[in-house]
């Protein structure tokens, strides 16, 4: 018996892994996070599986859950939303399933930003424009910031800055960002990334408090950073015409022609 612990992505039923998808069918119990998880999803479930939906659920409870079909020997999907490496509250519950010595798996999801990004047809990472990416959120009645975790520190290195969990705090985070990318910065408000509902609004940090319309909340990604907008960016080396690789020496002296001559 082990429980699956599976991202099911950001909310389209076919933004899940073949792994997860495989893992769900075969899985008498799944507990499935109601309030983010659609239940389109569920339909991978076999016919009889006992399918719970944990969001009442406090942990004490869940853990229960997992005790109880441990105990039948029962298989376990555990299913939350996006990708189990953030902002999933599964490490507390690894710590408990090691103390009991419940075996589980963790299968990796499809994360709500690879999704925004999806939706706005953006690379977030622009040759001379922006190299890093940065996941973070601002506080809320859940979590704290660890020190030094600011927006204004994150904005300080001028990177691509996904911003989760946050959209009820719009307004610091404009006043948090606006001295370090400018007024004019792009930025994208993604709701609901993926679902059919999907929403997109576009605007700048200095225009994006007037620009929401009503009704987008919780599930709602902000993205900051120039190359959102950016058109003029210098194109990647990895295929320009004259770069040495791997797969494309461009003289017979090039440290990669062996290679290419072993590949053949």
């Amino acid at each position: 018996m082990s429980v699956h612990f599976i991202g099911a992505g950001p909310g389209a039923p076919d933004l899940l892994t073949l792994r997860g998808r495989d893992l769900i069918a075969r899985c008498p119990v799944c507990l499935y996070a109601g309030s983010l998880v659609p239940e389109a999803v569920l339909a991978h479930c076999p016919p009889e599986a006992r399918i719970v939906n944990t969001a009442p659920m406090d942990l004490d409870t869940i853990m229960a859950e997992i005790t109880q079909a441990h105990a039948e020997g029962l298989d376990i999907a555990r299913l939350h939303s996006g990708d189990l490496s953030v902002w999933s509250a599964m490490g507390e519950q690894l710590r408990r399933l090691d103390a009991m010595g419940i075996p589980y798996t963790v299968t990796p999801g499809v994360p709500a930003f690879a999704a925004a990004a999806a939706a706005l047809g953006t690379e977030l990472t622009l040759p001379g424009v922006a190299q890093s990416v940065v996941l973070t959120r601002t506080p809320g009645r859940a979590s704290t910031m660890p020190e030094g975790e600011t927006l204004a520190a994150f904005g300080a290195t001028g990177s691509m800055l996904a911003i989760h969990l946050s959209i009820q705090n719009l307004a610091q985070v404009t006043a948090d960002l606006i001295p370090h990318y400018g007024a004019d910065c792009p930025v994208a408000v993604v709701w609901r990334a993926s679902w059919p509902d999907e929403r997109v609004v576009r605007a700048t940090l200095a225009t994006i408090e007037a620009a929401m319309p009503e009704g987008i909340e919780r599930t709602a990604l902000i993205l900051v950073g120039p190359a959102l907008g950016e058109t003029e960016f210098t194109e990647s080396r990895l295929y320009a015409t004259d770069y040495d690789r791997r797969y494309r020496p461009q003289t017979a002296d090039s440290p990669w022609a062996a290679w290419s001559d072993n590949d053949d």
